[in-house]
C-alpha cells in the first residue's frame, strides 16, 4: 500500500505565506512526477505545480513567481512554498505522485483559506 499525507494548510491573510508538505509512504521503489493540484468550491481540480524526478517544473500561470515546488527524494516528500497568497488561492490542495511500481496516487487534501 502507498499513502500520501499532506500537511501545512490553514487560514492566512492575503499577502501571507504557507508551506505545504506531502509525504509518501509504503511500498515505494522510486517516484516519478510529484505535484500539487487544487480545487476551489464549485470549480474543477486544477494543476498548481508539478516537478519531475529530474527537477523540471511546471506551474499554473496564476501562481508563477509566487509559488515554488520542491522535493526531497530521500524523504519521498514534495513541498509547495506559497507566497503572496490572495483569496483566489483558496481551496483544497491535493498532492499527487507517480509511484514506481504502484501507479498514480493522491493525498486526502489539505484546506487553504486566504482571507481578504
Amino acid at each position: 500500500q502507498v499513502q500520501l499525507v499532506e500537511s501545512g494548510g490553514g487560514l492566512v491573510q492575503a499577502g501571507g505565506s504557507l508551506r505545504l508538505s506531502c509525504a509518501a509512504s509504503g511500498s515505494i521503489f522510486s517516484i516519478n512526477d510529484m505535484g500539487w493540484y487544487r480545487q476551489a468550491p464549485a470549480k474543477q481540480r486544477e494543476l498548481v505545480a508539478r516537478m519531475s524526478r529530474g527537477g523540471s517544473t511546471n506551474y499554473a500561470d496564476s501562481v508563477k513567481g509566487r509559488f515554488t515546488i520542491s522535493r526531497d527524494d530521500a524523504r519521498n516528500t514534495v513541498y509547495l512554498q506559497m507566497n503572496s497568497l490572495n483569496p483566489e488561492d483558496t481551496g483544497v490542495y491535493y498532492c499527487n505522485a507517480d509511484i514506481i511500481p504502484r501507479g498514480l496516487f493522491w493525498g486526502q487534501g489539505t484546506q487553504v483559506t486566504v482571507s481578504s
